[in-house]
């Protein structure tokens, strides 16, 4: 990475025939045709193909409170709330979060046990519907965050990403990125949170069960118990009459709801590139050279596995997936992430993704670029310095990924 000092202007000529590491050249090896968004991941074997429609199907499917909705949701199904451009994918719906900072500046969730969701629906019947107390002073949007190729990132090692590390930038490079370090309910063990705004959970099983707890309101042995502010447990029994957990393993199956999500998301290709030109390959140059690998790391690698679709292939999702203050955080303190921290979103796929941002606020790649501050105020500063060609190539090569 090269740095850029206040007043720097950098112009594309400047980097014509600069030798760079290019990210574009990774791809995982099995990968002839790029995945269109929303297919399975290339070479599964029938038995995993089939569990892969088994999860679609149960992703796509609609609950109802007799099936354990509720009592509070924010969607009827997991398709709702991911399905542009393809199923995986985002919507336009944004889940509503609320908190209050104390006098002292600590945040602080009005009840620790439901944390700071608060579901914008509830089932029409004895008064289920979750309310923002008044004193909240922290309220905050976030929208759906896209899926594929979340076996792939489930399949990184925590030491790749611990080893990416610099809580205290001991580069001086201005970044300082550190790991989530979050219990993973599945195992009991504590690991290095990936999925989630705040890198809350650790891996795709536990994510997938946390989602359907807190969206869907449907509980299961990983999330036994409803989290609905503000409902009290004579009120719980009316609202929601369903034995929990809700979710249990089916008898012909052997398989919960949440193993088929794992299943889905699990073998859920990655976005495959855009067209690659001279224009896109400058742009990834200028990428490089104004500091935005610092975080947005271009390519990670799986672990050592007996599953060749995850046998430390290379991951082409420009995320160092740590936890950074780049003047964008939404205030609330989850797990691990303090109010101002976010994780690092991944770049792959980021052509089929509007609106941009946790909140959605950024209409177009260049407004969320300049929302970035604090670790990243010296790339943001380098993209205003770019001149229109360089800059334009830098649009360019983010439109191809």
């Amino acid at each position: 990475m090269t740095a850029l000092g206040p007043g720097t202007m950098i112009r594309s000529a400047e980097l014509v025939g600069v030798v760079v590491a290019v990210g574009w050249l990774a791809a995982p090896a099995f990968a002839q045709i790029p995945p269109a968004p929303g297919d399975a991941l290339p070479g599964l074997t029938p038995t995993e193909f089939e569990l892969f429609n088994l999860g679609l199907e149960d992703f796509l499917e609609v609950e109802e409170p007799e099936e354990g909705l509720g009592p509070a949701f924010n969607g009827t199904s997991c398709g709702g709330c991911h399905n542009v451009p393809a199923v995986g994918g985002i919507s336009p719906v944004a889940e509503l979060r609320a908190g209050l900072v104390d006098a002292d500046g600590t945040y602080r969730d009005f009840d620790p046990d439901a944390g700071s969701l608060f579901q914008l629906f509830s089932i029409p019947s004895h008064g289920c519907q979750v309310v923002i107390p008044a004193a909240a002073n922290v309220i905050a949007r976030r929208v759906p965050i896209p899926l594929f190729g979340g076996g792939l990132v489930d399949a990184i090692p925590d030491e790749t990403l611990l080893a990416l590390e610099d809580p205290l930038d001991l580069d001086r490079d201005g970044v300082s990125g550190r790991a989530a370090i979050v219990e993973d309910l599945a195992t009991g063990e504590l690991r290095v949170g990936r999925f989630g705004w705040k890198a809350q959970q650790a891996s795709l099983l536990v994510f997938g069960a946390d989602a359907y707890l807190n969206e869907m309101g449907i509980t299961s042995d990983l999330f036994p118990r409803e989290q609905s502010f503000g409902i009290d447990p004579e009120l719980m029994r009316l609202c929601d009459p369903i034995p929990d957990p809700e979710d249990v393993a089916e008898p012909a199956t052997g398989r919960r709801g949440i193993d088929n999500f794992e299943s889905f998301m699990k073998f859920l290709a990655p976005v495959g590139r855009g067209p690659i030109d001279a224009q896109v390959r400058l742009g990834e140059q200028m990428f490089n050279a104004i500091g935005c690998a610092a975080c947005h790391v271009p390519v990670l690698e799986t672990g050592p596995s007996s599953n060749p679709l995850f046998d430390r292939q290379p991951v082409a999702l420009y995320a160092d997936l740590l936890l950074h203050d780049v003047g964008t955080g939404d205030g609330i303190a989850q797990a691990a992430a303090a109010a101002n921290e976010v994780r690092t979103p991944a770049l792959w796929g980021v052509r089929f993704r509007r609106p941009l941002l946790h909140d959605g606020r950024a209409a177009t790649v260049a407004d969320a670029i300049e929302a970035h501050a604090a670790e990243a105020a010296l790339s943001r500063q380098g993209f205003n310095e770019l001149d229109p060609v360089a800059r334009a190539a830098l649009l360019a090569f983010l439109g191809s990924l």
